[in-house]
């Protein structure tokens, strides 16, 4: 017999016997549900489907609910969508495992390093670098100078060294990059104007332009490039190569034209009313101060560093050469400095080498060529005495933590002493140097959005930061503009990720489970470097491209460490959809628990969420009994009789496997 009753105020025909949710569903009206699946009876476990009786006030699982004639139900008012929020933001709060591997959380543009590493696996190196080139525009660059962030955060860690992730993205561009181009829209009609060629405003240019706007770059300097051009020595990153790079853009048909500085002869006020948006994109090329006597005396780092790569001749051999600095700019310019013909060359540093900002690998390779370092060192005065340079310093000490988090180095009172240079090089930081036609905040920043359709990314937003960070910004950006523009939502087909708060890195080897079986624990694939005597006297590029077969065995190595369901995972799903937030319900996590014993099937406990659909696909689907809840409450979870993990036999059925809605089931990749 049939039933009619009311859906948020459409009269529905239920059929004999039918819930709310399937009749809903039989009349295009769409009901969340996570627990619900249809070979079983119902577990009512997750309350996700839940709508509002009118009449009484009774929230209800529309999953097993069954209507009565007459009855009013609402299932998308903003109470029952907060009721569904608070259901699944309860599963969050136990929820234990990583949805994405550690590298891509690690990545600021949140590349896929598992896929695009799995394709270089492969050789499947074009496939790679259409992966790669989703969140990264720029990887011939990236490729070699990004400080590895995926690299630090990759789990083979905790056996030893990570994947070499960053020469992924190398090979793969080097190999295609000038071949490959993107299928090109055409023009929708919208124009936007980029102030600034570096790696943000190219950024945004590429992917506005993958979106059918016309975009003009207008760059200051004579080439694109920013700091990857300026600031970046050769040999980490030949220019010969940025300039195949910066090729495929214009080849995209984003014009750039150059020698147009903005406050100067560009005006901001003419490119508002020219464009339909504004993005600027102008870098960090203000030095910080050293804040003692006498810095009249000193080169600036930044401006040293672009000085040599303009091929001015004053920097040859610069004598005896002090850098005072600790982070990956003060590595450059000692490393220049000594293939400019330096013979001394010491870096100063106020902390320790521990407390360091520069990559660990610049520090290992600029000991290598030849440069010193003094620690716990801060300068005080510069003066000139006759030809040479004095650089007065006080000997400190490190006190308590400051607000990087680092230990605070604090003066050693009686402790100052003079050195004696040709050459003192400051590169202690750089800020925005912002025209007065842009506000700029107390740091010299600028804000993401200026109003007026005038936006900002890159390092003038967040202040001096990496290539990748950078790039990320300018995507960023690229899609603010689009949506201001055109009035449209960009869908960037992303789920929000969810962290288990890095519990990986506190897991002993043992504890350590591979999804994937055939993984490799061979070494670390090393880089091969040119040497010495040519790292000390040439520009060349000092580390070799993998070759493909090196880069096929590194790939082995990967354990491929991201959530199996997260493809098609409900809990991510619903969670993006109702704007959840793994924090918002906090209390104690279960621990790390991993039943591994079976040859096909890995069981994660830590994200089960205990629906017991597993459970009931076994009793009522399979016909066995294989599975139940053990214990009570927070400390319930899924198992065997006694313990004894899955029978050999199950790998023929894996249907428990198949309906797990979040992956807490999933079989091993051979």
């Amino acid at each position: 017999m049939s039933v009619e009753f009311k859906i948020d105020g459409k009269t529905i025909v239920a059929n004999d016997g039918e819930t709310i949710l399937l009749a809903a569903a039989r009349n295009g009206i769409s009901i969340p549900s996570l627990c619900y699946n249809q070979k079983i009876s119902h577990t009512t476990s997750c309350f996700v489907c839940v709508v509002k009786d009118v009449k009484t006030g009774r929230f209800l699982p529309s999953c097993s609910s069954i209507p009565a004639p007459g009855q009013e139900v609402e299932s998308s008012t903003a109470e029952v969508r907060d009721m569904r929020q608070t259901s699944l933001n309860l599963l969050l709060s136990e929820h234990v495992g990583d949805c994405e591997a550690p590298c891509t959380l690690a990545c600021p543009a949140h590349a896929k390093v598992e896929e695009y590493v799995r394709e270089g696996k492969k050789g499947n190196f074009l496939e790679s670098l259409k992966i790669i080139k989703q969140r990264i525009p720029m990887p011939m660059s990236v490729g070699r100078v990004c400080p590895r962030f995926c690299e630090k955060d990759c789990r083979k860690n905790v056996t030893g060294e990570p994947l070499a992730i960053n020469d992924f993205k190398r090979l793969a561009a080097d190999l295609y990059y000038e071949t490959y181009m993107e299928d090109i829209p055409a023009s929708i009609g919208k124009k936007v104007a980029v102030v600034g060629a570096g790696p943000a405003g190219l950024s945004c240019a590429y992917y506005l332009r993958l979106k059918g706007v016309d975009v003009t770059v207008f760059e200051a300097m004579p080439k694109a490039g920013g700091m990857i051009r300026y600031g970046i020595p050769e040999y980490r990153m030949p220019k010969t190569l940025l300039d195949k790079e910066i090729k495929h853009f214009t080849d995209m048909g984003i014009e750039i034209k150059y020698g147009m500085k903005l406050g100067d002869n560009l005006s901001l006020d003419e490119l508002k009313k020219e464009f339909d948006a504004v993005a600027i994109t102008i870098g960090c090329w203000k030095p910080s101060s050293m804040r003692c006597e006498g810095e009249e005396f000193v080169t600036q780092g930044i401006d040293f560093l672009r000085e040599v790569s303009l091929h001015d001749t004053k920097y040859i051999n610069p004598g005896k050469t002090i850098v005072v600095g600790g982070g990956n700019t003060a590595m450059d310019c000692v490393r220049t400095s000594v293939r400019l013909g330096s013979k001394d060359v010491t870096c100063f540093y106020r902390r320790t080498e521990a407390e360091m900002p520069a990559e660990k690998l610049e520090i290992h390779e600029a000991k290598e060529e030849g440069v010193k370092f003094q620690f716990l060192v801060a300068p005080v005065k510069v003066e000139k005495r006759g030809e040479k340079l004095v650089l007065t310093c006080q000997r400190m000490e490190l006190g308590e933590a400051d607000a990087s988090g680092r230990r605070k180095p604090v003066v050693i009172p009686g402790s100052d002493f003079e050195t004696e240079a040709d050459t003192i090089i400051g590169a202690i930081g750089q800020k925005t140097n912002a025209p007065a036609c842009l506000e700029a905040d107390k740091f010299g920043n600028l804000a993401a959005n200026l109003g007026d359709n005038v936006f900002a990314a890159g390092d003038c937003n967040t202040g001096a930061a990496t290539v990748v960070e950078a790039l990320a910004g300018g995507r960023t950006m690229a899609n603010s503009i689009f949506e201001a523009v055109t009035g449209e939502k960009v869908d960037d087909n992303e789920n929000p990720i969810y962290v288990s708060r890095g519990h990986w890195r506190h897991l002993a080897k043992d504890d350590l489970v591979y999804v994937n079986s055939a993984c490799s624990e061979a070494p670390r694939t090393k880089q091969s470097l040119i040497s010495i005597e040519e790292r000390t006297s040439t520009f060349k590029e000092v580390a070799a491209t993998f070759t493909e077969e090196q880069i096929k065995e590194e790939g082995k190595r990967c354990i491929e460490c991201s959530c199996s369901a997260k493809g098609d995972c409900m809990l991510r799903n619903h969670a993006k959809d109702y704007d959840c937030d793994v924090d918002a319900i906090k209390g104690e996590k279960l621990k790390v628990a991993y039943d591994n014993r079976h040859s096909v099937i890995i069981q994660d406990r830590g994200k089960c969420i205990k629906c017991g659909t597993c459970v009931k696909i076994c009793k009522e689907v399979v016909n066995n009994n294989l599975l139940s809840a053990k214990k009570r409450g927070l400390y319930t979870y899924i198992g065997t009789a006694f313990d004894k993990g899955f029978p050999e036999s199950c790998k023929d059925c894996l249907e428990c496997v198949k309906a797990c809605p979040v992956g807490a089931l999933t079989i091993k990749k051979m």
